[in-house]
């Protein structure tokens, strides 16, 4: 039988990781740009950097709070596509995992 206990607490450390991460990236993304127009080049390339970072981050929260809602409801670790049931080995690699193997 699937421990959901288990996952919750992975998908809830996961979660405040990357909160913690995205608070950093906005952070990076607000300071005040340099007046030397050399520096403000590399900024702009550094700035393009964290918000794919950022935007990965929003899509990797939005899995995970599905899945804790799949927790909640009760439908965690069964696929949402087939209904069958998704391997440990599969929600220990990718906690948040909506479809089963053959599904994905």
């Amino acid at each position: 039988m699937l421990d959901a206990n288990h996952y919750e607490t992975i998908l809830r450390a996961r979660l405040a990781e990357l909160n913690d991460r995205l608070h950093e990236v906005e952070d990076a993304l607000d300071e005040r740009p340099s007046p030397d127009a050399e520096e403000r080049a590399t900024e702009r390339e550094s700035d393009e950097m964290l918000e794919s970072l950022g935007t990965a981050g929003l899509a990797e929260i939005r899995m995970i709070e599905a899945a804790l809602k799949r927790i909640e409801d009760g439908t965690f670790g069964i696929c949402v596509n087939c209904g069958d049931e998704i391997s440990p080995e599969r929600l220990d690699a990718v906690p948040h995992a909506p479809r089963c193997r053959n599904c994905a």
